[in-house]
């Protein structure tokens, strides 16, 4: 059986080959390259997951499952129950039938065919992504459309070359854990999740989504029930998704239930498929493409904005920090002023950034996420926000309000300072802010992880990257509450009132002075040497203000 990295290699390897052929058919660096890779991987993945599935199924019932396939009323019903976290796929649908077929002179359009009748199927509704207006985006698209006609029915050939090799159960890649397709997710949209300015399309490094999901779990004991679990700006997944990781399985199955929103087509369908490798197909209706501040879109009961937004036992966001939202700023503004008061604040409590006369793609979109979470969050709930750094220091505006809040209401529990660069795509340094409603009792943690990590060439863009033993230090300093020089300080909301309502970890660090015994002898010698030595400059100091004269003295003027 191949071991972890065998098998991570092979999948990337397939990875590798349909990048590489949609190089040769002119998709490169061109949207539609995106969604041929996203979509054939996916459609790869869920085929061998969904024949891996019938084939134990059959032999559970003792049929071949030739069988099973030909008779959809009866064993197929049944074996749709018991794997209810498979795409529906009828035989001709699959990549096994269609391997066959390919000789055909428009086998392209069986092969889209496939993808359509898949994606409306009315077993798999859920596997789509529902926009704010209610409306879904279907699981695939026909693929082979992203070509020219005439190159159509190479390139769905050379698809099938490339998925027909390997089937995706080899080794039990099944088997394998949150770690290991969190890694293949990332290796997959890694050429496609590049932040651009435009809103939500970015990942969160890996290491910064385990030591929120680390931290936030081990703020209070995790029980045996079902948490609702929202990221109200999820981009691809990577924070909310560690999160329902970390909480685990229970009794009765995942512990988490996932809930996101994000305006950004692309990276819901990320979003996606990250939750279809990781088996979260339970969450999936969850799932809303839509505009999180003008319309959120998750209500105490579905579908119904009568009957309140809902509110959230875990909360995490890596929101933009800049965007220009003017177009919706100020009917945002109108329709929340008068919104329902949550533990004593409104939803834009603080206020919402004005429109600037000049660079209206500054405005600071990040502070609206930040209330909104603290307005979603339940009465003991908790949340983990990535923020500018300037934000825990600035001493007037929104965000000095949102922090004077924080502090009056006691709802801080810590805030790390991220090293620079720790995003590759942005130079803009970052801290984490840390959110629990039952925390009145003030243990507060704060941490300058600054000077931590390695500097490494990501592209074109350099970036820190955090080993493993860093991640542990931060994870078990702020969860065990240890004091370290210069590095970790527990404070009190007294002491944060008194440094105007400041969040860095700096401001409380004692500045330590050395002091040095000295006998009166060698106070004596001491001095005497401070002495020769000024003697000796202001010697030097004569010579060189004579040589300067002098030369100035040899100076003439010249016609």
């Amino acid at each position: 059986m191949p071991d972890i990295f065998t098998l991570e290699n092979k999948i990337k390897q397939i990875i590798d080959e349909l990048k590489g052929l949609c190089q040769t058919n002119g998709l490169a660096n061109q949207a539609s390259e995106e969604v041929v890779i996203t979509s054939v991987f996916l459609y790869k993945f869920l085929n061998d997951k969904f024949m891996a599935n019938l084939k134990v199924f059959a032999d559970e019932i003792g049929i071949s499952y030739e069988e099973v396939l030909k008779n959809e009323n009866a064993e197929m019903d049944a074996f749709y129950d018991t794997y209810s976290q498979n795409v529906a796929f009828t035989y001709d649908e699959t990549i096994e039938y269609l391997i066959n077929k390919v000789s055909y002179n428009e086998f392209y359009k069986l092969f889209d065919d496939a993808l359509e009748k898949i994606s409306n199927h009315t077993k798999n509704e859920v596997f789509s992504v529902e926009t704010a207006d209610g409306t879904r985006k279907p699981l695939f698209t026909r693929i082979t459309e992203n070509v020219e006609v005439s190159k159509r029915n190479n390139f769905a050939k050379n698809i099938f070359g490339i998925i027909s090799q390997e089937k995706f159960d080899f080794g039990d890649a099944f088997k394998e854990n949150f770690d290991f397709y969190s890694t293949i997710f990332e290796y997959l949209i890694k050429d496609y999740n590049v932040a651009s300015g435009v809103y939500a399309e970015y990942f969160t490094p890996q290491a910064i989504s385990a030591i929120i999901a680390k931290i936030l779990v081990n703020m209070t004991p995790v029980e045996d029930k079902l948490y609702e679990i929202y990221d109200p700006s999820a981009g691809s997944g990577s924070l909310v998704l560690h999160l329902a990781n970390a909480l685990g399985k229970g009794s009765f199955g995942d512990k988490a239930q996932v809930y996101t929103q994000d305006i950004s087509g692309k990276s819901s369908r990320f979003l996606r498929i990250n939750m279809l490798l990781n088996g979260l197909t339970n969450s999936l209706n969850n799932i809303i493409e839509g505009d999180t501040l003008d319309i959120p879109a998750h209500y105490n009961v579905p579908h119904d904005p009568s009957s309140g937004v809902k509110r959230f036992d875990y909360i995490t966001s890596n929101p933009p920090f800049k965007m220009d939202f003017s177009s919706t700023r100020d009917g945002i503004e109108q329709k929340w002023a008068e919104s329902e008061e949550r533990d004593g604040i409104r939803r834009f409590f603080a206020g919402i950034p004005k429109i600037p006369n000049a660079k209206k793609e500054s405005m600071s979109i990040y502070l609206c996420f930040i209330q909104h979470i603290l307005w979603s969050l339940k009465e003991d709930g908790k949340a983990a926000i990535v923020v500018p750094t300037g934000f825990i220091t600035a001493q007037s505006g929104i965000e000095k309000t949102i922090r004077q809040t924080i502090v009056e209401k006691k709802w801080l529990k810590g805030v790390i300072s991220m090293p620079s660069n720790i995003f590759a795509n942005t130079g803009t340094n970052v801290s984490v802010l840390f959110i629990d409603k039952s925390n009145a009792a003030g243990d507060i943690m704060l941490i300058d992880a600054s000077k931590l990590g390695r500097k490494v060439k990501d592209g074109k863009n350099q970036k820190t990257v955090l080993d493993e033993k860093e991640v542990k230090l931060i994870e078990d300093t702020f969860i065990h509450q240890d004091v370290i020089d210069d590095f970790s300080v527990k404070v009190s909301y007294e002491s944060i009132t008194e440094k105007n309502y400041s969040f860095s970890a700096g401001q409380y660090f004692e500045v330590k002075i050395e002091y040095i015994e000295l006998s009166e002898e060698d106070f004596n010698r001491r001095m005497a040497a401070y002495a020769e030595r000024l003697d000796k400059l202001f010697k030097e100091g004569e010579k060189l203000e004579e040589s300067i004269k002098e030369r100035l003295g040899e100076l003439k003027y010249e016609d």
